[in-house]
């Protein structure tokens, strides 16, 4: 019988879009797993939603029993509400961060995921510690390109 895993997540960006990073902590019994990651250019959605998937895609048995802890109301919303169902039967037209939607939701289905939405910066210490993670990661001196990121005002350029 496995036991249920418990996933706290916070993203952040210095400026939006901004240097960002995401802070994971996994838990399920005794064992406890913690995961961050920088990007050069990013959103603060972008990286509250990869922080969800990096937590999810470290899982190593399909059908786990999860609960995802977020401060983000755009990640718990889209998925508790349903949103990101209806966004992905339109091919997600009109929508942003696509890209990190369809690698959820490919992860989200190999597991039983709720999510549950708690305050950021209120003495979670769970969700400090993934806040904190965040942020030392969007400063690192080596970050990734969020190679799904596109600026908006490049989308308007003619040529």
């Amino acid at each position: 019988m496995s036991s249920e895993i418990t996933i706290y997540t916070d993203g952040a960006s210095s400026g939006n879009p901004g240097p960002g990073g995401y802070g994971v902590v996994l838990k399920s019994g005794r064992h406890r797993l913690e995961l961050s990651e920088g990007f050069r250019l990013t959103t603060n959605n972008r990286m509250e939603l990869l922080a969800v998937i990096a937590g999810l895609e470290a899982l190593k048995k399909s059908g786990s029993e999860v609960v995802v802890y977020t401060d983000s109301k755009y990640v718990a919303d889209a998925v508790e509400k349903g949103w990101v169902f209806q966004w992905e039967s339109k091919a997600f037209k009109k929508k942003k961060n696509p890209d990190l939607w369809i690698r959820f939701l490919k992860i989200y289905r190999k597991h039983k995921v709720r999510f549950i939405w708690i305050k950021g910066h209120n003495n979670n210490p769970e969700n400090e510690l993934c806040d904190r993670m965040a942020v030392e990661a969007s400063k690192g001196s080596r970050l990734s390109e969020d190679t799904g990121y596109r600026d908006e005002a490049e989308d308007n350029n003619l040529f």
